[in-house]
């Protein structure tokens, strides 16, 4: 096996187990303790895991069995580190660890990849597995851009060009010309979740059921079949000091190194968008992986949302 995808959360390591399959790649899973890949992704497969305080065996571990190329796929929290689990083969890496565990994300996976590159092992992007990630460009859904639109959609650009100058985030929300959000490090959910309030009469409790964003098509069933209200049932609504709907910008940050910690939109992300109230989401073409786009663009459509590929 000269291929190992270090699996984290999320539904793209198991779009890529399955994708290696079908093109008969043999491959070693992999996975850092405490940030474990869905079951789904793993099924029955031997997993070798690491921890950040090991990386210098593993990588040495990878070596050894011929391993020449390394995928990064799914989200992986920032981890802490353990001055006192660090082992031996680690030990030379800790200074620059530590650099990049104080660094912002770019800079904390540059030196990662940086490690794993000096051994000989180079690192593979998730869209060279699977390039059909990257959605063609133009207008997907049944709803078209207005121009209105379309200038909200170039200033989200603008504004995720000048949130890469301090490495904040990949994506914002925008209406009328105005950020009602930015993304930072909770993540484009937390983002749009943002725009929630609790309504008044339930004072400044906190979301209940907060866990239930993580599985927005479990907690959407109601409200999709037309019984229910989603929002209602988390106990939250739209902020009333926003102005109504906003596109969902997502962008590549410019340099941004297109192999590890590339935006990524699925059908849970339209399926919030639309719990929320957007009017839809933009993205830009070449720079944002879409799973299961057919889906995508199904669920823009059943919510009256634009789904816009930019070129």
């Amino acid at each position: 096996m000269t291929l190992a995808l270090i699996a984290g959360e999320g539904a793209l390591p198991e779009l890529l187990v399955r994708r290696l399959d079908e093109q008969g790649v043999a491959f070693r899973y992999c996975e850092m303790e405490g940030h474990p890949s869905s079951d789904r992704a793993r099924k029955d497969r031997p997993i070798t895991r690491f921890r950040v305080e090991t990386l210098g065996s593993f990588i040495a571990e990878l070596k050894s069995h011929g391993v020449t190329e390394v995928c990064l796929a799914g989200r992986v929290a920032r981890p802490k580190l353990d001055p006192s689990a660090i082992d031996t083969e680690t030990m030379p890496l800790v200074p620059r660890m530590m650099a990049a565990l104080q660094a912002g994300d770019d800079a904390a996976l540059r030196l990662v990849l940086g490690f794993f590159e000096e051994e000989g092992i180079a690192v593979k992007a998730a869209q060279d597995i699977a390039p059909d990630l990257l959605a063609s460009p133009g207008v997907l859904s049944t709803r078209q851009p207005t121009e209105r639109d379309e200038k909200d959609a170039a200033r989200g650009v603008e504004i995720i060009a000048a949130m890469a100058a301090i490495d904040v985030g990949q994506a914002c929300i925008v209406k009328g010309g105005q950020a009602l959000a930015i993304e930072a490090m909770g993540g484009t959910d937390k983002m749009m979740r943002s725009l929630m309030v609790a309504p008044k009469g339930l004072g400044q409790k906190m979301l209940e059921n907060e866990a239930g964003w993580d599985d927005p098509i479990g907690l959407a069933a109601d409200w999709l079949s037309g019984t229910g209200s989603a929002t209602s049932e988390i106990g939250f609504v739209r902020d009333p000091d926003l102005p109504k709907g906003g596109l969902l910008v997502k962008a590549a940050k410019p340099g941004q190194d297109m192999r590890v910690d590339v935006p990524t939109i699925g059908p849970a992300t339209v399926l919030q968008a639309a719990m929320v109230g957007l009017d839809g989401i933009v993205i830009e073409a070449g720079e944002v992986m879409v799973l299961d786009q057919a889906r995508c663009i199904e669920l823009a459509d059943a919510h009256d949302m634009i789904f816009w590929v930019m070129a």
